[in-house]
């Protein structure tokens, strides 16, 4: 046995070394644990920013690093700008940091704090908009621009469609409602575009007459009845004849769901008494809300969970095709009473519970689908057949100040982007029905482009020189540049698919217009953006700049031309335009 000395120096020993080794361990330990942690964090904003922006930032040091004494401080420090105003800055060293609020007003550039691939950044851009990409090649008969991505109908400024023509009611410059051309083109055109870059719809065929069965409709009286038919004026083929109460308190010959994802509605229906059809939702609240369609002239009426859309007074006793979007429908109804985002919430949570009809009438392929575009396209070509003028046109039922008391519009004005938009809607109408009506609609709608602004028309002249077609024709003129040039976009349409003296014409019309935006397009060019028109030459006041979402559909339309005129002004002047966007300035002496 070693003596107590021994045995106390031999413990100690063999402690000191095992805490040195657990010292070392736990040491070890915590320089992985950080490399691991510094490792992660670079590797990770690595990999993103090499895949997504193309540069490697600065990861960001920890609390304790920063509290060494070599660490910078803040200092707040006051910022005068320009001896008019004042906000408080933060200074490091010889760099000021000045609030993004304010920058973001001053600069007009945009910014926000975004969270996602577990961390935290701050995403800044000069411009809020952006530039589509074009296909390799444009034909008439594709899609129009970027109009897959728009969704007229959801637009605030869109009241309704309307039950009667199942196109856009607008409130732009009257809050009563109008129907504005350009709006009810770009309706139809976005909805061609979406049926040509979109998925195809899922379509659930409800009733069609053909199975004989109708046992899945409930009846809700004795009196009340439903059978099979043969109805020869209409399609020869087996259709259903309804008979019930017209009652609006009455539940009517129902149909009953539960469908969240299918809320795109389809029927052909004949009212032969007064009746109507209503779509019951149910809502996140479990409360039941009621969608009537009815014979009568109302736009749109709420009375609380009753939502009422007329069909026309005249329809009764006439076959109806109707297509509604029900969910849009339901969206226009609570924006009458509710903010914007207890109407997000409301049809966000809605599903469609059942279908009812009332009256005595006859009804045909009722369905429901995710979508039915081609249905709204033609919706939008046929009201414009049916409402053109004598003189081939559109006209806008509704007074316009484009500045008030010096440039204004009386109630019944054209518009060359409402002639060029409606006839590049017809014309792709034409080329998928083969129906003549359509192209001889767009052949008329040219003569309006002959008549000149001051006598009615569209027709103006910039500098007594080059022919210019007014999407606002005020005296003195405007020349707004993109209403311009979608005009030209419509001719061209025209002129691709028209022949004779249809052809003939838009082609002499578009080849003067072509001539005139390529000795004025860069008149339109700030030098930081683009102008929105011209009014600072002919009222010699301050420029009217283009908002950036209107700059980049001038760089969608330049982009567009340059696959039909292969003209370098229209690819050059593009890409300058979009660097605009990225804060690039042109040259300066």
């Amino acid at each position: 046995m070693l003596p107590w000395v021994d045995v106390y120096k031999h413990t100690m020993a063999r402690v000191s070394i095992k805490s040195a080794i657990i010292s070392l361990g736990i040491f070890s330990m915590m320089v992985t644990v950080y490399q691991w942690g510094s490792c992660d964090i670079g590797h990770r904003d690595d990999n993103f920013y090499r895949e997504n922006v193309g540069f490697q930032p600065r990861v960001a040091q920890s609390f304790k690093e920063n509290s060494n004494k070599n660490t910078l401080k803040y200092k707040e420090i006051e910022c005068v700008i320009n001896g008019e105003d004042s906000q408080k800055c933060r200074r490091e060293a010889k760099e000021v940091y000045m609030p993004f609020s304010f920058i973001q007003k001053y600069f007009e550039v945009y910014g926000s704090i975004e969270s996602y691939d577990g961390y935290e950044r701050f995403e800044f851009q000069h411009s809020y908009s952006k530039v589509h990409p074009i296909p390799e090649e444009y034909s008439p008969g594709g899609i129009f621009m970027s109009f897959e991505f728009y969704n007229v109908e959801e637009r605030n400024r869109v009241k309704c469609l309307t039950g009667q023509y199942g196109v856009p009611m607008s409130t732009q410059w009257t809050s009563s409602g109008h129907y504005y051309p350009i709006q009810i083109a770009q309706f139809g055109l976005s909805h061609y575009s979406k049926h040509l870059a979109g998925p195809k719809p899922k379509v659930q065929v409800l009733e069609d007459g053909e199975s004989g069965d109708t046992s899945e409709w409930l009846l809700p009286d004795r009196r009340s009845q439903l059978a099979v038919k043969t109805d020869v004026d209409f399609t020869d083929n087996s259709i259903i004849e309804f008979d019930t109460s017209e009652n609006l308190k009455n539940p009517g010959i129902t149909i009953s769901m539960d469908e969240k994802k299918l809320t795109t509605l389809s029927l052909d229906i004949k009212f032969i008494s007064n009746g109507s059809l209503t779509v019951l939702l149910r809502t996140g609240d479990g409360n039941l809300f009621r969608i009537h369609y009815v014979l009568g002239d109302t736009l749109i009426y709420l009375q609380k969970r009753d939502l009422y859309y007329g069909l026309g007074s005249k329809a009764r006793g006439k076959w109806l095709h109707i297509t509604r979007m029900v969910m849009v429908d339901f969206q226009k109804g609570l924006a009458l009473s509710m903010s914007k985002s207890k109407v997000a919430k409301f049809k966000r949570n809605a599903r469609i519970a059942a279908i009812c009809l009332r009256g005595h009438g006859l009804v045909d392929n009722v369905t429901l689908s995710s979508a039915a575009h081609l249905e709204h396209f033609f919706d939008a070509a046929n009201y414009l057949v049916n409402q053109q003028d004598d003189q081939g046109g559109w006209p806008i039922m509704v007074q316009r100040k484009l500045v008030p008391a010096v440039l204004e519009l009386d109630a019944g004005w054209y518009s060359a982007m409402g002639q060029g938009q409606s006839i590049s809607l017809l014309v792709r109408a034409y080329i998928v029905s083969k129906d003549q009506k359509y192209l001889d609609a767009a052949e008329r709608a040219l003569d309006v482009f002959e008549i000149k602004s001051g006598d009615g028309g569209v027709l103006t002249k910039f500098a007594g020189v080059y022919d210019w077609y007014e999407e606002y024709p005020t005296t003195p003129s405007s020349y707004v540049l993109n209403g311009f040039i979608y005009s030209l976009l419509g001719l061209y349409d025209l002129k691709e698919v028209a022949s004779g003296k249809g052809a003939a014409h838009a082609t002499r019309l578009f080849d003067v217009g072509m001539k005139t935006l390529k000795n004025m397009l860069l008149m339109f060019d700030s030098g930081s953006g683009t102008f929105y028109d011209l009014r600072h030459l002919t009222l010699g006041g301050a420029p009217n700049r283009a908002r950036w979402d209107y700059h980049t559909v001038h760089i969608n339309q330049l982009n567009l031309l340059s696959l039909i005129d292969n003209d370098p002004l229209f690819t050059t002047t593009a890409k300058r335009w979009t660097d605009y966007m990225k804060g690039k300035l042109s040259p300066h002496n």
